[in-house]
């Protein structure tokens, strides 16, 4: 069995994290230099569609490096609030794709951050609104994959996708590929050996777990994944694909679960590792240093709003979870993390149970611990 350790935060170190929040909270409604706030960030909807206009002055943010707690820190919040949005880095910078903002309205608008200059920019838009996909770098290509079209505040029933469309910076715009086999939203993926691996999805794809390779624009049918889940953190780390946690059914208030299963492609088996400390669902993971980390969710009955700013990073080598510093603003919603000069970005995600509080913060985490 696995074991369960924790770091401690002292109360300096909780004060300093609320000071943490209340910065993301103030960064987020003043301009980049610290002038008057942009205008009223409010959602303009027309015939029951999302219309969004780009703020050039909101586009850049507080230098980054400032305050630290416990490894915590902010880097520009995102123009447009987001949630269940896919996440993703390609050559250096940070993509955010679809989502929606508060009201609900599925968007089709990227939106580009550039660690370097601390800045943000708007990348090509995707074919049509979309929301709970999947996306992945891989060969200096992007890939988005799968996900949800209408449903959530449209009136219109939800549509699951199998979309595969990548984007090649040298080309532009979106190409369709291979669509996936499995229609499918709010899954997990994870790229290893050049491959793209996507595991559950909202029911009934739930134990869907397929492979895409770039290459031949071929998918492939896996041994399912034997806890059907959604809403789920999924991350490659030494050689294996680890998927842990998600909820059972389709709605923010589903039955969450702490599982953990290990997929090795060299056996083409799934082992069980050592649960989550606790159940969760609509969580969001990334890799580092040889480490698989577990970051915000839903289901903390005890915290006020439902959700939990709970961080977890977990050594395979050890089977061992950690408790981590806290996130300073609890968050869920976020399809994947971008990991980029040792620090694991987490831009927006909503903050209150369900989707409908979008945020536009950007927390920024660095790792110190090291599984390798």
């Amino acid at each position: 069995m696995g074991r369960i350790t924790r770091t401690g935060n002292g109360a300096l170190a909780g004060a300093a994290t609320l000071a943490l929040a209340v910065a993301a909270v103030a960064q987020a409604q003043q301009g980049p230099a610290g002038g008057p706030p942009p205008p009223s960030p409010a959602t303009p909807v027309q015939d029951n569609e999302l219309v969004e206009t780009w703020n050039e002055r909101a586009s850049g943010g507080s230098p980054m490096g400032g305050l630290e707690v416990d490894g915590w820190s902010l880097a520009a919040s995102m123009p447009l609030a987001r949630s269940e949005h896919a996440v993703a880095e390609l050559d250096g910078k940070i993509w955010v794709l679809g989502g929606y903002p508060p009201g609900r309205l599925p968007s089709n608008l990227v939106q580009i951050y550039d660690p370097a200059a601390n800045r943000w920019s708007l990348g090509p838009r995707l074919p049509q609104p979309i929301h709970h996909m999947m996306a992945a770098a891989v060969g200096g290509r992007l890939y988005v994959i799968g996900g949800e079209i209408d449903g959530a505040s449209t009136g219109r029933p939800e549509i699951f996708v199998a979309h595969n469309m990548v984007h090649d910076p040298a080309v532009g715009g979106w190409v369709q590929r291979a669509p996936m086999p499995t229609p499918r939203s709010g899954g997990g993926k994870a790229v290893l050996g050049g491959k793209i691996y996507v595991a559950g999805g909202r029911p009934p794809g739930g134990s869907a777990f397929e492979v895409y390779d770039p290459a031949t624009d071929r998918w492939e049918k896996l041994p399912d994944l034997p806890t059907q889940r959604n809403h789920l953190a999924m991350a490659a780390v030494g050689g294996k694909i680890i998927v842990a946690g998600g909820r059972f059914g389709p709605g923010a208030g589903a039955e969450r679960t702490d599982v953990v299963e290990i997929y090795d492609p060299k056996t083409r088996r799934w082992t069980r590792g050592a649960p989550l400390p606790a159940p969760r669902g609509g969580i969001t993971g990334a890799a580092h240093a040889g480490c698989m980390f577990v970051f915000g969710g839903e289901g903390e009955r005890t915290h006020v709003l439902g959700l939990t700013p709970s961080a977890y990073g977990y050594d395979p080598r050890a089977d061992r979870w950690t408790r981590l510093a806290d996130l300073p603003i609890a968050v869920h919603g976020l399809k994947g993390s971008a990991v980029i000069g040792g620090r694991i970005f987490l831009p927006g995600g909503a903050i209150t149970l369900g989707g409908n509080t979008g945020s536009n913060v950007q927390q920024v985490y660095r790792p110190t611990m090291r599984c390798e």
